[in-house]
């Protein structure tokens, strides 16, 4: 082949660095960009945080201009107006229900993760429950007899997390604490309590050590004893010691505490009330049908026992009063707070969207350092002339989300004014597709601003990505939103008679009547992704 040069002209897209930020600043939720900052503000000597008052003088340093993209954008000018997160909290641990579906809640020991602990370091092992707790005074021998041979079963370091002296110190730091006692110190104040040989109180440690945050054993005498030295053959742990040390935790409060699975935890419970015929009953229905008791099936559960409806009542109305998960009153609850980065309110006829000030950081680049680079002619090369760059980058790219955000969050209120006015009946159909054009903005970008991006309105706190949805065909020929037929779906089963209950079809068919083209698997479908029951378990309830 002869050599030659050929002239080519092409158009590609470069991803530059400034751009490359702005794209990943875009996706990052406020909490995540809250991070970000911090980070940024730590490395970069040159970023720092403006004045947090709103609209007030920034100074007249040579970067101060870089903070006016922020000012010019309508934030919420009412300090009152601010929500920093600390009225909207989310709990991530459920209440438990009196008597929830045992199906849901069946626990075995086969389900139960494995348990890996290291006994010789006992410092290093993964005891984040009992990490910070401080040991109560117990027997001297929990620290080791000299007369007993047995030194395998040794627990008593087992979630010291550091802390195993017992002296004035530790009470004096117990008494200074103020979180709320978890199960595993709740249990450890009870092992003095306990009269049983050493080596049964040193288990029952262990034990304690083994169980989930609802209380629940989840090890086996095989899962502790692997743990243990071998000398022999012989087992460590044998049965005799495991049932005694077993019937000591199950003794203890709360009552159910040490069971390995719902029907163990409800018998045990059971077992705790003044027996009567009632309680009898019930413990036969915990024993022998608590499957058909999880799924509703009273016909098979009466005539199993030949009862009838009053009886079936009474035992009922005692289960109710069990707990299916007797460690949650000792569990951390801990919330998580959501900063919505959109406020909605009402202005004059309209529904307007603000940017909540309490979520916009106020960046700005060091005005004292950035005269001084400027004067240095080879500021340029230096290295604080790069960290200057990226502050400025950070502080644009900063402004730019927030404006990218306010655009998208005001194109969706003025096509959700009804919602806004009168809920989720009233929401409309949309896509991505139609804010990007509407903005001229990539569908992509549409995305990841409506992601882990949440809106604040007298309706409640939502993400943006709800406001977006399928929709159905009328017979008018326009469409409705699946939220506001999920929403319609709701408000007649809420008003239907309870001894004759909406079947799906005939959900269908009420839609039908109200020009909502609906086929009866799409009711179901609707109606089980707001957890409603099938008509045949309303009708029983």
């Amino acid at each position: 082949m002869k050599a030659g040069l050929q002239l080519k002209l092409a158009q590609h897209l470069t991803l530059t660095p400034q751009l490359q930020q702005s794209i990943r600043l875009l996706q990052l939720s406020t909490l995540e960009l809250q991070q970000e900052i911090a980070t940024a503000l730590a490395e970069n000597p040159l970023l720092e945080l403006a004045d947090a008052d709103i609209g007030g003088d920034d100074g007249d340093g040579g970067d101060a201009g870089l903070i006016v993209s922020l000012d010019a954008l309508p934030v919420a000018r009412d300090a009152d107006a601010a929500l920093d997160g600390s009225d909207l909290m989310f709990d991530r641990t459920e209440v438990p229900e009196s008597m929830p579906d045992a199906d849901r809640h069946e626990r075995t020991a086969a389900d139960a993760p494995e348990a890996t602990f290291d006994l010789r370091e006992p410092k290093a092992m993964p005891m984040e429950r009992g990490a910070d707790a401080v040991k109560t005074e117990t027997t001297a021998s929990d620290g080791g007899d000299a007369d007993y041979d047995q030194p395998a079963l040794d627990f008593s370091e087992w979630g010291s997390g550091g802390s195993g002296s017992f002296d004035d110190d530790d009470d004096a730091y117990e008494s200074q604490r103020s979180g709320a006692e978890s199960l595993v110190e709740h249990l450890r104040a009870q092992l003095a309590l306990i009269d049983a040989p050493t080596e049964t109180v040193q288990l029952v440690r262990a034990m304690i050590e083994c169980l989930d945050d609802d209380g629940f054993l989840t090890a086996t005498r095989e899962d502790i004893e692997a743990l243990l030295p071998h000398v022999g053959d012989e087992d460590i742990i044998s049965v005799a010691q495991w049932d005694d040390a077993l019937r000591a935790l199950q003794a203890m409060d709360p009552v159910g505490v040490g069971a390995r699975d719902l029907r163990e935890c409800l018998l045990l419970q059971l077992a705790a009330h003044r027996q009567n015929a009632d309680v009898r009953l019930a413990r036969r229905i915990v024993t022998e049908a608590l499957d058909l008791l999880g799924a509703r099936d009273y016909v098979k559960i009466r005539k199993r026992f030949d009862i009838d409806d009053d009886d079936l009542r009474a035992a009922q109305s005692v289960i109710r009063t069990l707990t299916p998960r007797p460690g949650a009153p000792f569990a951390d609850v801990s919330c998580v707070q959501m900063i919505p980065d959109v406020i909605v309110r009402r202005s004059k006829r309209r529904w307007i969207a603000e940017l909540n000030p309490a979520a916009v950081p106020r960046l700005s680049v060091n005005a004292v350092y950035a005269d001084m680079l400027q004067r240095q002619k080879e500021g340029r090369s230096t290295p604080l002339a790069t960290q200057l760059q990226e502050a400025r980058w950070l502080v644009k790219n900063v402004a730019q989300r927030f404006d990218t955000i306010l655009r998208v969050s005001s194109e969706i209120v003025d096509r959700q004014q009804a919602f806004f006015d009168h809920g989720e009946v009233a929401m409309r159909p949309l896509v991505l597709r139609e804010i990007a054009d509407a903005l001229g903005l990539h569908e992509s970008t549409v995305s990841r601003v409506t992601t882990q991006k949440f809106l604040a309105s007298p309706r409640g706190s939502f993400e943006l990505k709800y406001f977006f949805g399928s929709h159905v065909a009328t017979d008018a020929g326009g469409a409705a939103s699946s939220t506001a037929i999920r929403a319609m779906i709701k408000s007649l089963i809420t008003e239907e008679d309870p001894n004759e209950p909406l079947t799906d079809s005939r959900i269908a068919e009420l839609l039908g009547e109200q020009g909502i083209i609906v086929a009866r698997r799409t009711v179901a479908k609707y109606r089980e992704l707001q957890n409603i029951d099938p008509v045949n378990l309303r009708r029983r309830h």
